[in-house]
């Protein structure tokens, strides 16, 4: 098989389908080698190991993230941008399964710094602009955010909501409904819990 036109994206995108396929972290140069029916050292000239490969699918998904999110708050505000960002993330999740998992690899800071990481930390606060939050109380709420839309999104992929009533979308539903009427009502700042007297 000819092995014109490996390049490194095309590797990543490759890696990322599959990710899909079989999860993030059964993706390496060898089962990748073999979707290409390649030897494993004819990739080594475009990506370095397995850890380079799954950093540029990370990238990859973080950009595609990113695109998604960007499209989905335009001309949106409060309550509607905060439920159309997170149903982005739940959205890709569901449709790019190992994708969404490497967008939680953990990145170099140096690749991280260059990455669409940085968008989406700027999608959130575009939200909380309009909940009148002010530092350091917005990057509260920017990680309560994160937390929330990640963790879910986590056990919903792992199947922890799927055996039991309500239905997964209505308690969806009612999580964005109480994190805009907190975010509506943030408290105000008071000693730290973990403060000792």
């Amino acid at each position: 098989m000819a092995r014109v036109g490996l390049t490194p994206e095309r590797l990543a995108l490759a890696g990322a389908e599959l990710a899909d396929e079989v999860g993030f972290d059964q993706v390496t140069v060898s089962a990748l080698a073999r979707r290409f029916d390649v030897k494993v050292a004819s990739l080594y000239s475009h990506v370095k190991n397995s850890q380079d490969l799954k950093a540029r699918i990370a990238l990859l998904a973080l950009e595609e993230l990113a695109d998604r999110g960007a499209a989905a708050l335009a001309g949106r505000a409060g309550k509607d941008a905060l439920a159309a960002l997170a149903n982005v993330y739940r959205d890709y999740a569901r449709e790019h399964p190992g994708r969404y998992s490497s967008a939680q690899f953990r990145l170099d800071p140096a690749t991280a710094a260059a990455s669409a990481g940085g968008r989406h930390a700027a999608m959130t606060r575009a939200i909380l602009r309009g909940y009148d939050l002010t530092e350091p109380d917005q990057t509260h709420a920017v990680r309560l955010l994160g937390s929330v839309f990640h963790g879910y999104v986590s056990l919903e992929q792992a199947g922890g909501f799927s055996h039991s009533a309500p239905d997964s979308q209505e308690t969806w539903s009612r999580i964005l409904d109480a994190l805009d009427a907190l975010l509506r009502n943030w408290p105000a700042n008071q000693t730290s819990w973990n403060q000792t007297p």
